[in-house]
């Protein structure tokens, strides 16, 4: 008699798949089925290995060919990977935007719902609804070192902890407001006594390759599946480096962007002026000098990183587990770092939420995508890989059905949204920006203005692309819980 159906792990299905098993007789043997699928599954388990740059734009990855960034290691990596080349981060209620993402990444939820849920992440963890939680309860062997920055107890949340670092490493008054002129040496990169990176003597993204590797080492003698959460605070500012590293992009050879501006017109009303601590890194009006050193200690500490994401690849294949585990590798959102006249992340322009994300492993055929996703689609992908079913709170979608051709989507547009001060959507190529503040908005063709340089809103020709997007905007609102009222006749 048939008493059933069920979507239940299947050894002959690859890991993270599943198979409709059909059921039949009586209930004991229904239960030993289970069992013994679940036992199937837990042996084929896959090791999930997580490395997540702060503040790392898409362009600036040697494999995307954008900028003069040398990540030979990330490159390497790319080769054996699906690369998202339009991966975006959602937005954030707070000028620390790294909180929202990462915030978002482990509850899996939407922005203004993670929000909601900000104060509350401790609890979240309790129950078992965090990221690391609920692969903890599928039998992973949980590990996190670097920056954790969200309202919960990382020693609790993983098995093993390595250094947990807070936010931005410490900040030095020398540190802003740089370089004045080409004469201007007061703060370089790899002068340690300025703290930052170097406090503790060794710099934080060695520290996170060290102890990476030493984890690896051990769990290369254990058959228990590992889940890695590796965080570096790199290329976050200050951004500070070995001198060698800084020597490799001599500032006077660095590219100054092609949508150079001295100063962005609405930088007051997007809150993005002066005052706000990301702008204050460089002068106002920016010098194309200035963005060179900027954009040259910023290429420095990524290729820094580089180098350290290849002394953990390398662990990873000694360990001879390689070739069950799937690497992931994002960032939480961009930077400016010199577009626009703007130097932080507060933006909706594509270099400050865009991320590069590459996803390697068993059934992932290496490649480019160009679906529109989140970098938290990361989190429901780890776990459909699991095995674990998706949890009702969780928002985001899994990477797989994309990745593996299953659908070619799983979002028909894009949010973005800063504060109360700033939206997007980004939708068929192009993007309408709201700033509520200013009373504006921008509209820009992607496809042909990919530097969103050449603002369309008052063309007549795209009348009704604005009012289209709008409605997809509106739509949005309802999904994300953003209760802002926008003035529709903005888009008449």
């Amino acid at each position: 008699m048939l008493v059933g159906t069920a979507t239940l792990p299947h050894p002959s299905i690859p890991p993270g798949r599943f198979a409709v098993i059909r059921i039949f007789s009586l209930v004991p043997l229904v239960v030993a089925a289970l069992v013994t699928f679940a036992e199937a599954a837990d042996s084929k388990q896959p090791n999930i290995l997580f490395i997540f740059a702060d503040d790392q734009s898409y362009e600036t990855t040697g494999y995307r060919g954008m900028t003069q960034v040398k990540t030979p290691h990330i490159d390497q990596l790319a080769k054996q990977s699906l690369s998202f080349n339009r991966a975006y981060n959602q937005g954030s209620w707070s000028g620390a935007v790294c909180v929202a993402s990462r915030t978002m990444l482990n509850t899996g939820r939407f922005v203004w719902h993670a929000n909601d849920v900000y104060n509350t992440t401790e609890k979240e963890r309790q129950e078992g609804r965090l990221w690391s939680e609920h692969l903890k309860k599928a039998g992973y062997q949980t590990y996190m070192t670097g920056k954790w920055h969200i309202k919960a107890n990382a020693q609790k949340a993983f098995d093993v902890t390595g250094h947990v670092r807070g936010g931005m490493p410490q900040q030095t008054p020398e540190g802003y407001d740089r370089p004045k002129s080409k004469d201007d040496k007061t703060w370089q990169p790899w002068d340690k006594k300025f703290g930052g990176f170097w406090e503790g003597g060794k710099h934080w993204s060695e520290v996170v390759g060290d102890e990476a590797v030493s984890f690896l080492e051990t769990a290369a003698k254990d058959d228990k599946p590992f889940f890695m959460y590796i965080a570096f605070n790199a290329p976050h500012d200050p951004r500070q480096s070995p001198k060698e590293f800084v020597d490799m992009y001599p500032a006077e050879e660095v590219e100054v962007p092609e949508d150079f501006l001295p100063v962005y017109p609405e930088n007051k009303e997007i809150g993005c002026a002066p005052t706000l601590r990301d702008e204050h890194l460089a002068p106002f009006p920016r010098t194309k000098y200035a963005v060179q050193v900027n954009r040259q200690e910023y290429f420095a500490i990524i290729t820094h990183m580089d180098q350290q994401i290849g002394r953990i690849l390398e662990a990873l294949e000694q360990t001879g587990k390689a070739d069950n585990t799937y690497v992931f590798f994002t960032a939480d959102h961009g930077l400016a770092c010199g577009h626009h006249g703007l130097m932080g992340k507060q933006n909706s322009y594509d270099h400050s939420i865009r991320v590069p994300l590459l996803i390697s492993g068993p059934q992932i055929k290496p490649g480019e995508n160009e679906a529109a996703v989140y970098l938290q689609d990361i989190m429901p992908t780890t776990l459909e890989l699991a095995g674990i079913s998706k949890p009702d709170h969780v928002e985001f979608e899994s990477l797989l059905p994309v990745a593996l051709g299953e659908k070619e989507t799983s979002y028909d547009a894009i949010y973005n949204a800063y504060l109360n001060l700033q939206r997007s959507i980004t939708e068929d190529g192009f993007k309408l920006m709201i700033y509520p503040k200013a009373n504006t908005i921008k509209l820009f063709n992607l496809t042909e203005d990919p530097h969103e340089m050449k603002n369309l809103a008052d063309d007549p020709k795209y009348a009704s692309r604005k009012k289209e997007l709008f409605a997809t905007f509106q739509m949005w609102q309802e999904k994300v819980g953003d209760k802002l009222k926008i003035d529709p006749t903005l888009v008449d």
